[in-house]
């Protein structure tokens, strides 16, 4: 690791911490006493605020109040976090106002040599979602939706929430605790164990109309709440093993809640788990459908008699 870098990384280390000594400081970054000694005096002479205590027990302490040096990236990091930023291009991030001010800004601190690679970069990578003939052309999907932001605020404080959805004609409430909020094909979806129906569910922020917090009186507990999810899991009866044109497939299309776990680090591999009612048969007739659309790259690990009965009689109607 070249010395700058190392530098980089020890502020950062340190910056996350009240105190540190030598010792860790060599263990942690594998280094000698003497190059750490001299590492910390370096950072000191840049203005991080330390104070040092002599003695047995004895270390280096951030003083508070004190205002940090900017930490600076080498190379490779900028690189990183241009391409990165260019990534993202036509996918609805939140608190994102102006691409154009955020891209200036990033440019304004590094030299013009590196300015001139970053360009390069610009000009020669493009990703998912860029139009080939115009890249620096941005989609309307590029804007947050105008609930986004709202969401993410609010459910960093509360995870209990309220959630009205336009479904159809009208409006409907769903009483959530959110358990997660993750972007999917270009749209940003809500994980959250529905209150009132006591399951997990699936709601598209596209079709959110408002949100708040969900009265207090009226809240399970996150003990309760938990304990019904690991149930729920334990009713799993579908599972299968995909192969890497299944998953391709699954990736096209997935209607249904089911949970995809890849096996390999390479993502070529991965089980479908999925918890089917039993009294509910319209369901059957579904996954039936979407299991023949996932293809043949598919092993059955465990599937219902009702299920598996469905496919073969479809399969007798493909080929009589």
């Amino acid at each position: 690791m070249k010395k700058v870098e190392r530098i980089n990384i020890i502020m950062r280390y340190i910056n996350n911490r009240a105190s540190f000594t030598i010792s860790e400081i060599m263990q942690e970054f594998n280094i000698s006493r003497s190059t750490a000694i001299r590492d910390i005096r370096e950072i000191e002479a840049m203005g991080m605020p330390l104070t040092a205590e002599v003695g047995r027990d004895g270390g280096y302490f951030v003083m508070n109040n004190s205002v940090l040096p900017a930490v600076r990236f080498t190379d490779n990091e900028v690189k990183a976090l241009f391409v990165a930023f260019m990534a993202t291009r036509n996918q609805q991030l939140p608190y994102l106002k102006s691409r154009q001010s955020l891209a200036e800004k990033l440019l304004g601190l590094i030299s013009e040599s590196q300015q001139e690679e970053l360009v390069q970069l610009n000009q020669i990578l493009l990703f998912e979602g860029t139009n080939p003939h115009n890249p620096d052309l941005l989609e309307l999907s590029d804007l947050p939706h105008p609930m986004l932001e709202t969401l993410i605020q609010l459910l960093l404080s509360d995870r209990y929430l309220c959630l009205t959805l336009q479904e159809g004609r009208g409006l409907r409430s769903y009483p959530v605790y959110l358990l997660h909020l993750y972007q999917e094909k270009g749209m940003w979806l809500i994980e959250g164990f529905d209150l009132q129906e006591e399951k997990r569910g699936i709601f598209p922020v596209d079709q959110l109309t408002e949100v708040k917090p969900y009265p207090e009186k009226k809240r399970m507990s996150k003990k309760k709440i938990m304990e019904a999810l690991r149930k729920q899991r334990e009713g799993v009866n579908l599972i299968l093993e995909l192969g890497p044109k299944a998953i391709a497939q699954y990736k096209k299309y997935h209607p249904f809640k089911v949970s995809l776990a890849y096996t390999d680090p390479y993502q070529t591999r991965a089980l479908l788990k999925a918890a089917i009612p039993a009294d509910r048969t319209e369901e059957w007739d579904e996954m039936a459908d979407w299991l023949l659309f996932l293809g043949k790259d598919i092993k059955i690990k465990e599937m219902p008699e009702e299920l598996q009965a469905g496919l073969q009689e479809r399969l007798r109607l493909f080929c009589p």
